[in-house]
C-alpha cells in the first residue's frame, strides 16, 4: 500500500495504519506538538510566508532551496496556531517527511500522499484538502526556487 510513497512518508503512513481511528487522531495531535518553530528570520517577518487558503485554520509556509536543480536540498517552514492542532499536525507531517530532502524527492511526492495516511476516517475531507493544498504550494515554491 505504501510502496509508491517516498520512504519518510511510508514510515509515517505505516505508523498511522498500525493504529485504530481514535489512536490515529491522537498521533496526529502528537505531530502537532512537534512542529518546529519558525526561524527568527521568518518569525520577525511573517509577511514573507505564503498563506494556505485551502486550510480551515490560518497556516503559512515558506520554503528554501540550498543549491539548484533536483539534487538541491529543500527546507520547509510553517506557521500554524497552537489552537489548530489538526492543521499543525499536517504541517508537522510534511516537515518531518520532506524537510531536508532533495528537491527531486519533494517534487516526486504524489499529491495522493495525503490520502495514504489513513486519516480520512478521523478528519474531514476539507481538512485533508488543506494538507493537499500545503503540498501543492510547497512544490510550486520549491520548483521556482530550484530553477526548474
Amino acid at each position: 500500500m505504501t510502496d509508491a510513497l517516498p520512504a519518510a512518508f511510508a514510515e509515517i503512513a505505516d505508523d498511522f495504519h498500525a493504529l485504530g481511528g481514535k489512536d490515529r487522531l491522537q498521533l496526529l495531535l502528537e505531530f502537532s506538538q512537534s512542529l518546529p518553530a519558525l526561524p527568527e528570520r521568518y518569525a520577525e517577518h511573517p509577511e514573507l510566508l505564503e498563506p494556505v487558503p485551502e486550510c480551515q485554520s490560518p497556516i503559512f509556509l515558506i520554503t528554501e532551496v540550498d543549491g539548484t536543480g533536483r539534487d538541491a536540498t529543500a527546507r520547509l517552514f510553517f506557521s500554524a496556531p497552537p489552537e489548530a492542532p489538526t492543521t499543525r499536525g499536517f504541517a508537522s507531517i510534511l516537515a518531518e517527511a520532506l524537510d531536508g530532502r532533495t528537491v527531486g524527492e519533494v517534487l516526486d511526492t504524489p499529491e495522493a500522499v495525503t490520502g495514504e495516511l489513513g486519516l480520512a476516517e478521523v478528519v474531514s475531507p476539507l481538512r485533508l484538502n488543506g494538507m493537499a493544498g500545503m503540498l501543492v504550494r510547497i512544490k510550486r515554491q520549491i520548483r521556482a526556487k530550484a530553477a526548474l
